[in-house]
């Protein structure tokens, strides 16, 4: 999704975010709609999708971390599966991305990766199993509070996100209750018959989650 079709659904965002002070909506951008998003709303967390941890210089094709704060993002996320980085190269974009305000939401596939990026002190980890990624299976709960466990026993400020295979609001108010401090979610909306509609119901999903 990109465009006026995300534009219309960030300001959906930012009126649940403006109605709801209490959640933090993340809404995660490609590059080139970050600026216009960030311009045309005021509520939510505009992210980007990848920062190379390199600094200004050479690096033709590069996407600098003051590059994207300077378009308005205010967070972004690392090591997704279909952007894998080394630890190393994890370590060195999170360290440029605090020097730029930048929030951080780091992606594991399990709780051995979880468990090492937690000791990079990134400000979320996104914990979502690349085999589930766009199938509409969530993770067992098991692995929900296996993972949860394990990294706030390492780095009790990280905040953790469960999101593989999240489809619906009922998946969206079971990891909340299964104690992830939040969820996320891309097919399971952009695919809907109304993806506006399933944006709000996952939002008052995770209401009544927090709530219980």
């Amino acid at each position: 999704m990109y465009g006026d079709s995300l534009l219309e659904l960030a300001k959906v965002a930012d009126q649940e975010a403006e109605k709801y002070p209490e959640i933090s909506i993340f809404v995660t951008a490609p590059y080139a709609d970050i600026s216009t998003i960030a311009n045309q709303t005021k509520n939510i967390i505009v992210t980007a999708q990848h920062i190379d941890g390199i600094q200004p210089g050479r690096g033709m094709g590069a996407v600098l971390p003051a590059s994207i704060k300077n378009i308005g993002a205010t967070a972004t996320f690392l090591n997704h599966a279909e952007k894998t980085m080394t630890l190393s190269q994890l370590t060195q974009a999170i360290s440029l991305a605090k020097e730029n305000d930048l929030m951080t939401i780091v992606c594991a596939d399990s709780i051995e990766e979880a468990k090492a990026i937690a000791v990079l002190n990134p400000t979320i980890i996104l914990c979502e199993p690349t085999e589930l990624i766009g199938t509409g299976k969530t993770s067992d709960e098991e692995y929900i509070r296996s993972t949860n466990a394990a990294i706030k026993e390492i780095n009790s400020d990280v905040l953790v996100m469960q999101a593989a295979g999240i489809s619906t609001p009922d998946d969206v108010y079971r990891t909340i209750c299964l104690g992830a401090d939040g969820t996320g979610c891309t097919s399971g909306i952009v695919k809907a018959d109304s993806p506006k509609q399933m944006l709000v119901d996952m939002i008052q999903a995770v209401i009544k989650g927090n709530d219980e």
